[in-house]
């Protein structure tokens, strides 16, 4: 079922006014006393993979990134609705530490490497999943990639967090038998950022995006020109969807269960988000901990393109803001048109000029008051 945005003009207007703060209200400690289970919900090009390593660099968790790439790469011409089933089942068996599930996935000779990304895991580049604990990714491969996922099934037993990152899945609704689930006590982490900054870092790195954008637009013969805005134009209804869902009319299951961010709030003041994220998911915020957060987001650089995927030190008020001087006034005019009611939702500005995209010292991030 392909992704529409046809929501009425007034639908901002009507969401903040029956916005209920109840449901902002972080959990104080796990429903059991069994693990916490946490889905980092997001979308390409938002600071996922940083905040992906906020959990998996934390001693406590058990962090695998974006194992829904396996369901997605898997099928011959795939389409973004026909699959949520199957990564919600994927997720479900992957949250308790269940790895036969990638049987349907790997071929029968699988390494832990046959996992998307692994060595952005510690929790597999480290004791029990491996001998050492790996130094960099570069031992990590080397010592750690053993045959079978006995041993990873094994040492995600050990952790008092399961996290696990997704950016495949594009509404709440297939997710409720996993927030029902007497086995799992779910935490949804939503992470968001501002539609013109992703479309500047989809640009940048669109070789990448190839076989995930032609799922998103469920195969439809799209011209090229048009494709990144028409990808942007679905990522921004599903932003809208999901926060209109635990806004108007939440399941009584959601309550405590549903956090979201803005990448921008995480750039201005990271250990106070990173602080909130932790309570809201039980974990301790730790010392080293807050030296690796300061580390990652207090650096010189911006990035480049080859580093898109990496989680390096770089400034991160000013990577958030380079679209305002990186991408043309017509482009962000365009995607301010596709993306305009989840802008104004989730609390971004739009400029309506060159001059006005380029006035730094124009705050475009609006202050949201519910969190």
């Amino acid at each position: 079922q392909t992704l529409h945005v046809t929501q009425c003009s007034q639908t901002s207007t009507v969401l903040l006014a029956a916005a209920k703060p109840r449901l902002f209200l972080l959990s104080n400690s796990a429903q059991n006393d069994g693990k916490v289970h946490v889905l980092l919900l997001s979308s390409w090009r938002s600071g996922s993979s940083f905040m992906g390593q906020v959990f998996s660099q934390h001693p406590s968790v058990f962090y695998l990134m974006e194992p829904a790439w396996h369901v997605w790469t898997k099928v011959e011409k795939p389409r973004a609705g026909l699959l949520r089933m199957a990564v919600r089942d994927l997720l479900r068996s992957l949250l308790q530490c269940d790895f036969s599930v990638m049987d349907s996935y790997f071929p029968e000779n699988a390494h832990v490497s046959s996992l998307f990304m692994w060595t952005e895991s510690r929790a597999l580049c480290s004791p029990p999943a491996c001998s050492i604990t790996a130094r960099n990714e570069s031992q990590c491969r080397q010592k750690c990639d053993v045959k079978g996922l006995q041993k990873v099934e094994k040492a995600c037993q050990t952790y008092s967090h399961v996290a696990l990152k997704d950016v495949r899945l594009f509404e709440l609704k297939s997710l409720y038998p996993l927030l029902q689930d007497p086995n799992l006590d779910l935490r949804i982490v939503h992470l968001v950022r501002d539609p013109r900054a992703v479309f500047r870092s989809r640009e940048e790195s669109a070789k990448s995006f190839i076989l995930d954008s032609s799922i998103v637009l469920e195969q439809e013969d799209i011209p090229e020109a048009e494709v990144q805005y028409k990808v942007m134009q679905e990522v921004c209804h599903s932003h809208l969807e999901i926060y209109e869902t635990v806004i108007l009319k939440p399941p009584p299951f959601l309550e405590g269960r549903y956090k979201m961010i803005r990448y921008e709030d995480m750039a201005r003041n990271p250990l106070k988000e990173v602080s909130d994220i932790y309570q809201f998911v039980g974990l301790e915020m730790t010392k080293q901990m807050e030296e690796w957060i300061y580390k990652k987001t207090h650096g010189k650089g911006k990035g480049t393109p080859m580093q898109a995927f990496q989680v390096i030190p770089r400034n991160a008020t000013q990577v958030s803001e380079a679209w305002r001087t990186m991408l043309p006034h017509s482009k962000v005019k365009r995607v301010q048109e596709v993306c305009g009611e989840a802008m104004e939702l989730l609390g971004y500005r739009s400029v309506h000029s060159e001059e006005e995209q380029k006035r730094l010292d124009l705050d475009l991030l609006l202050v949201r008051e519910l969190r």
